[in-house]
């Protein structure tokens, strides 16, 4: 016996014409008062035949050889009523028309035609048997012509009726895999947007994007696009300094709600903080503190989730809806798993924010001690020098008169305390470039490549797109000129280059990043062997460079080759959500035009 997913048609159609035609033929009898035991007993045999084709049907089951074994099953009963009605003198003489219909349906024009024939066989063999005198030459011909034209009508009308049926039924089982498809489609579209969500929670460092991300996915694993969706209320409830609860990022929230600020100290906050697990509450606006969100007055149920990592709580989840009983256990399991997934998101995304705000108070901290080290030496050592200049100078004058090399070692001392005046004078320049403070970064950088000139006499050219300074902070606008001058310094002191050029502009490529670039025509280097040896040497000019580089979350590259010039670039993220993509390794390849 083999089961079908889908009804068998056919089948179902056989079975109500059975009906129809053993409840037409029981009031034909019954009409006409020619009812006896054996045609009841036979009537009764029939409806337990039909209601065992019909418990099948209901089951979608078949027998082996289904249709032979129902057929044939008709063609018995419909001459066992045929017999006992009377034959062709009785009221149901048609009765063979049943057998016939079926054997339409199920074999189509040959299998009325065949069984047209056989039934009058059979009705013609009986009718003769019963009373040869009764039948005759006429009355046979008739019998024939009347099945074999009931088998040809009803095997025409068994075709038609099944194409339609095929038809029919074909285009139901087509519209409903469309809408099963359709709702796989979603499901599986929802599914990828949460795996894509997920992935990008766990790997994006950006604050209020962890935030953002954490309230899509939960609407996107309770229905996504659905309707009943698009009513839902969502917010991020983080606690700030003072341990107060807090509005960091929500959906469909009225600007007075964002501003609102809860203890948790009571209600149904603290009972989430405090047992860490999920929490239904009905009827939120009889809560002590729910109830000073005015969104809430349209729900009737809300969802707490508390956000916890050990002992730290960071706050929770707040998902509410206006039907009672829309978070069901299967749901609120959902949603669980993407708010323990939101706490190591959110954990990562406050360290790293911490670190950014670290990193802020060490430049601040570096450039409060180059200002104090810059006056001191200006108070200092730069007016003892100066004073000691101006001294030989009245010295060699006065020995003129007596020694001439007196005069020319005094002149030699006298240049070598302007030189080193010179010197000291650059060296505050570059722990306090005023020009950075007063003009910018754009001036300072020229002012710098003018003292190296005067100097050490070295040719420094600079250029510098004004759109790339505005778009740097000016934090890091100083470590920018920091980077250049280190990056300009090594140069000038191993590359013996004839010109250092400066470069700053827009990545070409994306205009969330900076491009920064010191390039020199010298001797050139290989990067690969002093890097390996670099621990050995007494230069700290890469870590210089390096640790620069990651003060601004920025990018450090170093091309050389001996004799081909040295090329140190630096990318700079001025957002930051390019700073995240430079972080995780996604930004594009960027270079300079």
């Amino acid at each position: 016996m083999r089961k079908a997913d889908s009804p068998f048609l056919a089948d179902w159609f056989v079975i109500s014409l059975r009906w129809l035609v053993l409840l037409g033929a029981a009031v034909r009898l019954a009409e006409s008062g020619a009812a006896t035991l054996a045609l009841e007993g036979v009537f009764g045999i029939g409806a337990l035949w039909n209601l065992f084709a019909s418990i099948l049907a209901i089951l979608n089951r078949r027998l082996p050889n289904h249709r032979i074994i129902f057929v044939t099953g008709d063609l018995v009963l419909c001459m066992l009523l045929f017999v006992f009605s009377g034959g062709l003198a009785g009221r149901l003489w048609w009765i063979g028309y049943l057998v016939i219909f079926s054997s339409s349906i199920y074999y189509e024009w040959r299998g009325s035609i065949i069984m047209a024939l056989a039934l009058t066989l059979l009705q013609g063999v009986f009718s003769f048997w019963v009373d040869a005198d009764f039948f005759n030459v006429q009355k046979g011909q008739t019998l024939a012509i009347s099945n074999l034209l009931a088998g040809l009508v009803f095997g025409f009308l068994g075709i038609k009726l099944m194409d339609f049926i095929r038809s029919s039924y074909f285009a139901l089982v087509r519209k409903r895999r469309e809408a099963d498809f359709r709702v796989q489609l979603q499901e599986r579209n929802r599914h990828s947007a949460m795996y894509r969500m997920i992935e990008e929670l766990s790997a994006t460092l950006n604050y209020q994007t962890v935030l953002e991300t954490a309230l899509d996915l939960c609407v996107t694993a309770l229905g996504g696009g659905r309707a009943q969706v698009k009513d839902l209320v969502s917010a991020v409830l983080l606690f700030d300094a003072e341990d107060q609860l807090g509005v960091e990022a929500a959906r469909r929230f009225p600007p007075p709600d964002r501003r609102v600020v809860f203890p948790a100290k009571a209600g149904a906050l603290e009972k989430a903080i405090q047992s860490a697990e999920p929490l239904v509450v009905q009827n939120p606006t009889h809560d002590p503190e729910l109830k000073k969100l005015v969104v809430l007055y349209g729900c009737n149920s809300v969802l707490l989730l508390p956000l916890r990592r050990g002992l730290d709580a960071y706050g929770l989840i707040l998902l509410a809806h206006p039907q009672a009983d829309f978070f069901t256990p299967e749901r609120v399991n959902m949603v669980e798993v993407i708010s323990h997934q939101a706490v190591i998101a959110i954990q990562n995304a406050l360290l790293f924010r911490d670190l950014e705000a670290e990193k802020e108070r060490i430049i601040e901290t570096q450039e409060e001690a180059r200002k104090k080290l810059a006056r001191d030496l200006h108070d200092g050592p730069t007016q003892s020098i100066s004073a000691i200049a101006m001294r030989l100078s009245v010295i060699r004058q006065m020995v003129e008169k007596h020694s001439a090399e007196t005069a020319l070692e005094l002149e030699k001392v006298e240049d070598l305390a302007r030189r080193t005046s010179q010197e000291i004078r650059h060296m505050l320049f570059t722990l306090r470039p005023l020009a950075l403070e007063s003009q910018g970064l754009e001036a300072a950088l020229k002012a710098m490549a003018g003292k190296m000139g005067d100097t050490f006499q070295q040719k420094v050219v600079v250029d510098i797109e004004p759109r790339a300074v505005e778009m740097l902070k000016p934090e890091k606008q100083t470590v920018v000129f920091y980077l250049a001058e280190e990056a300009v310094h090594n140069a000038r002191k191993y590359a013996k280059a004839a010109e250092i050029r400066i470069r700053l502009q827009r990545a070409p490529q994306d205009d969330s990043f900076v491009l920064l670039q010191v390039s020199d025509n010298g001797v050139g280097f290989d990067v690969e062997s002093v890097q390996r040896a670099y621990e050995g040497r007494g230069s700290l000019g890469m870590v210089n460079l390096r640790e620069r580089t990651e003060l601004i979350n920025g990018l450090l590259r170093v091309d050389s080759a001996p004799g081909k010039g040295t090329r140190v670039q630096v990318v700079i993220p001025v957002t930051e959500e390019a700073t995240d993509r430079l972080q995780r390794g996604m930004s594009p390849p960027i270079s300079f035009v």
